[in-house]
């Protein structure tokens, strides 16, 4: 847990001074072009920018341990992060919209195109290595804040293409005014793409529970290494950051003493650690022939001694 908390710091951290690189490079190919679409690419940048010390900061205020005040963690921090960005990316894309509207009457094509466009595609592929690597280590270690920076710098991406696309469309056919034009269809994604980040955000910040597959994973555990317990139902989960919570009640025989339930808890919440990278297990015990509290798991029957407690 904690190199997965180091290298997703890591990463947002480097992410400052790359995203200042990549602006740097689009006010370059702005300048030498004078293209509103190049133009508004170099304000969404902007945007990146502030985007990635945002990330940074909550991705270093998640990984504070839990407190007195805070005795689950600050995991969550990482969702506001990621609300901000979606909310940020909307933003940018009303920075286009605004810079492009009023070329649609006043369309020049733009000077010295091979250069801006040469300068304007390095940039793109620098954004679209950086934002792979950040959606991917993002998902595999479960960090909000560096999945959302990714796919704001796709956006950055989507729109540079589309940029280079319009461009070029411009010079091949003399018509100045698909510059502005494409800069506008490109800002009408990016909303899009806005809209989706904070709204999965919205949904951690709301305790979303696992996925169907992560959620079977967690159950295949417990029917796997439940040996001893009769019963467990009313399962639950919610994700928060990298960290998940999970609690179920589990049935054990009447007679069963506290030391051996125990043992079945421990050897649960360390066989669903395993399923799960980190998780934290609340396991409710109750015995035999009480009434069970919640939701009932449908259970598979088995035979007496048959090992492995298994659900449906």
């Amino acid at each position: 847990m904690e190199k997965s908390i180091i290298l997703v710091r890591r990463l947002a951290f480097w992410g400052m001074p790359l995203s200042l690189g990549v602006m740097g490079l689009k006010l370059m190919a702005w300048y030498v072009t004078g293209s509103v679409a190049l133009l508004s690419d170099a304000l969404e940048s902007t945007v990146n920018v502030v985007a990635a010390v945002l990330a940074y900061s909550m991705v270093s205020y998640a990984a504070k341990p839990a407190d007195d005040d805070h005795p689950f963690g600050h995991h969550k921090a990482e969702y506001f992060s990621a609300v901000i960005e979606g909310v940020l990316i909307m933003v940018a894309a009303i920075m286009i919209v605004q810079e492009a509207v009023p070329h649609l009457w006043q369309s020049e094509l733009p000077d010295a195109p091979a250069l801006g466009l040469s300068i304007n595609l390095l940039a793109g592929v620098i954004n679209a290595i950086w934002a792979t690597i950040l959606v991917r280590v993002g998902r595999s270690h479960r960090s909000p804040a560096l999945v959302a920076d990714g796919k704001h710098i796709y956006s950055d991406v989507v729109t540079s293409v589309g940029v280079l696309i319009g461009l070029l469309l411009a010079l091949a056919t003399g018509y100045a005014i698909l510059d502005p034009i494409m800069a506008i269809v490109v800002a009408m994604n990016i909303l899009w793409e806005g809209w989706k980040v904070i709204s999965q955000s919205v949904a951690g910040l709301m305790d979303k529970a696992v996925t169907p597959e992560e959620e079977k994973l967690i159950k295949d555990a417990i029917a796997t290494h439940a040996t001893g317990a009769l019963n467990v139902h009313h399962l639950r989960s919610r994700q928060a950051g990298r960290a998940t919570f999970i609690a179920f009640d589990m049935v054990v025989p009447s007679n069963m003493t506290v030391a051996e339930a125990h043992d079945i808890c421990d050897r649960l919440e360390m066989a669903i650690q395993e399923a799960h990278p980190g998780s934290q297990c609340t396991i409710h015990i109750e015995p035999e022939g009480e009434k069970a509290h919640g939701v009932r798991i449908k259970m598979q029957k088995r035979a007496p001694d048959s090992g492995p407690l298994f659900l449906a």
